[in-house]
Formats: C-alpha cells, structure tokens, sequence
C-alpha cells in the first residue's frame, strides 16, 4: 500500500511502522489497579501517609483530584503520592471527576467508614460492561449502612453517627471492586467482618497489606475468605505499590509478536502465572531472571484457546493483548470472554489491519492470518488500545492508533518504553489534517 492516507485528527495518535525487532530491558511501572485502590484507601487514615511507585497515568491524576475535592492534600515527589487527610470533611464525590474513572467508586467505603456518610454518583469508566455496583451495596447494608439510590447518586450513611457493624458477607461474584469496598469499609467496623468468595487478586491482597501497615487487621486477602478485624483508627504509612502485571504482559507479548527476545521488570512472576502459561503454549519461552525479571524467548506461534477467569484464572485485562497475537498464531484460537459482556469490540480494529476474527456472543473464533497490514485503527477501551500497539508492531506498514485518552489511562510512557527497545513509533499530535503515507 503506497497511496497516501488522509487522517483527520485533532487529537494525539501513534504513528507506528511495523516490523523492527525488539531487544533490551522494560521497565514494569506500578500497578494501576493497586494504586487507584490503595488511593482511596489513604480516606481511611486520619494522618499523613506516603505511597510509592506511583505511575504517572491519567486516572491516577483523576482519582487524585477527587481525593482532593474531599479535602484531602497530595503532594507528589517523584513517583511518590504524598497525602494528608487530616482535614477530610466533604462525604460527597464531585460528578464531573467520579463520572469518568471506574474505580472512583471505591472511596464509598473509606467515606462512610471514616465520616459515616457517603454520596457518589454512580461510576464512568471504559465501556467494556455494565459493572453494577449492586455488590458494593449489598456488603455496606450488610454492615448496617443505609444506602439508597437515586437519581444516579449513591448515599450510604451510618445511622446515628455510629459505626459500621461487622457481617459475614457472601458475594455471588469474586468482584475485585465489591471486596475491595468491603474490606476497607470493614477496617474500621465494631466487630469481625468475613467476606466469603472474595476476590483473590494481587491487587485485593497489595490493598489489605496497604491497610494493614496502618494498623488494619485483616488476614485472609489472596483467598476466598477475607476476614476483617475492626479497629478504632489507623496510623500513617509509607507503601510501596507493586509492579503491573498487566503491562507487563503487554510487553511479553509484544516481544511474542515481533519474535524478539526482551527482559521487563521489576515483576512479581507468580503474579503472571497464567499469562505464562498461555504464552508458553502458544510457543515462546519465558524464563526468570533472578527472583523479579523476566526473559522472553520467541518461538514459532501456535494456536490455543483462552477463557477469561476471575484470578487465578487468566486475566479479562489480558484477552485483547493476547488476541492480537493469536491473529498470526498458525491454527484457529477460541477466545472466550465471560467477565465483561462487552469487551470484544477490538476485533473490529483487528479485522482493519487484516486479521481473520469471527465473533458470535462473547466468544471470539481467531483463524491465523500469514501478517498483518498497518491501518488506521481507533481504540475502544484501555486494553483495546494496548492491543492495537502490538499489533501495529508486528504489522506489515504503518498503523495510526487513535483514542489514545485510553491508552494514557493504565499505561505510563508506552511510546517512550517501546522506543528505548526499538520500536518505530511516535506520538503525533497536530490540530490538522496529516497526510501518512503507508
């Protein structure tokens, strides 16, 4: 393809020239979903705390304003979040900021623990889902919250100016976010709190570890039973984040689809335990390097078939990465996505660039293709918009993703990582027409 291609653009898009091996070291930036989490539960301390490796992301910077709308001061040093709530007094989250972050959400339980009242209106987000929040209030009216909805606004209060009560609490799905609400509602409850059929995420477990530093008591977290022990106030702390297993396994797979052999960390390798495997059937090896790097050694690729689990199944952040380099993988792949009911809509983009993906409900039937073709491609959600990079690395010409607002979300410097390792892309940002020739 050698005629030129019109892009009307008056947002940032990546230009990225496909087929360069990869070689070199990535940086793993701190987890998102941990920090976004642990975030909110700063609320829950009545002193200073500090946490670190903090990526520098767009919803870390949103979840920090509407920390800040609380009344809560944060100073950032480096890749340190320093925050003082000493003087937390507002319990209702401003709508413009909750209504675009997913896991704004979260600070209902801290508010409500801490103030005795809580209005949030209901979350923004990607829109890979529904993702009710039904199980966040469940749990609080089980710990003798009153919660109504109305009008897309959520007030949960503690009845006369008392403390949440602890309950054993069953949730009908592992919902990270829900055991999360809980959890830290439950920090400061009178009483035992026993969450059952909890969500087993590192993250979950990264948030209890955060809590307890301040005092908390919970044991539990990594399982399916999570059991809170309330206490009257928590302490300061300084807490490191753990690294993102899902950009990581971006970047293994990255390495998977240029047939490059790449190290990233720091990581935690039993974090990514089933992306690994899944890696090494469809055919590269990855193989630890001491005890938080990781090597990735690229084979020829094969097909497989992956279901997307609550953990420690294989991750739903990890199913359009990996869908993008099943679109080469000799053989059909089955891709089955049962977390979110909307979280294919990247297998459009994919077919752009000439993969062969059929789609009937949530299940993606992927017939290798022999390559890829650069193509203009708009991404739909974070993940998305991750998966339409690698692709356009593997591709044969040049890719324009757009949308990249996503991709800023979860991902810190994804541009500057991949050029250091040699990739040829870069970030265009012109308010007119561009002309690229592919």
């Amino acid at each position: 393809m050698n005629q030129p291609m019109q892009i009307e653009s008056e947002q940032p898009y990546l230009e990225i020239r496909g087929g360069q091996t990869l070689c070199g070291e990535v940086r793993i930036s701190g987890a998102k979903n941990s920090a976004l989490a642990i975030m909110a539960g700063s609320l829950l301390c009545a002193d200073e705390c500090r946490i670190s490796n903090v990526p520098s992301l767009a919803d870390i910077e949103s979840m920090g304003q509407i920390l800040t709308a609380l009344g809560v001061n944060i100073v950032r040093n480096g890749s340190a979040l320093e925050f003082d709530g000493r003087h937390l007094k507002q319990a209702q989250a401003p709508y413009d900021l909750v209504s675009q972050l997913r896991a704004s959400f979260f600070v209902i339980g801290p508010l409500l623990a801490r103030q005795g009242e809580a209005k949030i209106p209901l979350p923004g987000g990607c829109a890979i889902g529904a993702r009710p929040v039904d199980l966040h209030v469940r749990g609080l009216r089980a710990m003798g919250a009153h919660v109504i909805i109305d009008h897309g606004m959520v007030h949960a209060q503690v009845p006369g100016n008392g403390r949440l009560k602890g309950a054993k609490i069953y949730l009908d799905y592992p919902s990270v976010g829900a055991t999360e609400t809980i959890m830290m509602a439950a920090t400061l409850a009178q009483g035992e709190t026993i969450v059952e059929n909890a969500a087993q995420e590192p993250e979950v477990e990264d948030l209890a570890r955060f809590c307890n530093s301040m005092g908390a008591k919970i044991t539990g977290a990594g399982t399916n039973t999570i059991v809170i022990t309330g206490v009257d106030r928590l302490h300061s702390t300084d807490y490191p984040i753990i690294p993102d297993r899902v950009e990581a396994a971006t970047f293994l797979i990255a390495g998977a689809i240029t047939g490059s052999e790449i190290i990233i960390g720091p990581i935690v390798p039993e974090h990514l335990t089933s992306a690994i495997a899944k890696l090494e059937a469809i055919g590269p090896k990855v193989i630890k390097e001491g005890s938080n790097r990781l090597r990735l050694i690229p084979g020829e690729l094969r097909a497989t078939d992956i279901e997307t689990l609550p953990y420690p199944g294989f991750p739903t952040d990890m199913q359009a990465q990996f869908m993008a380099l099943l679109t080469i993988a000799e053989g059909s792949s089955v891709v089955s996505e049962t977390v979110f009911e909307n979280r294919l809509r990247h297998v459009a983009e994919l077919k752009r660039m000439g993969a062969d993906i059929k789609v009937k409900g949530n299940v993606a039937f992927v017939k290798s293709v022999p390559f890829l073709s650069g193509a203009p491609v708009m991404a739909t959600d974070l993940r998305a918009s991750a998966a339409l990079v690698i692709a356009g690395l593997a591709a044969h010409g040049t890719t324009i993703v757009q949308g990249l607002h996503h991709l800023d979300r979860g991902y810190e410097d994804l541009e500057g990582k991949f050029k250091k390792i040699g990739a040829n892309l870069r970030r265009v940002d012109l308010k007119q027409v561009a002309n690229v020739k592919l």
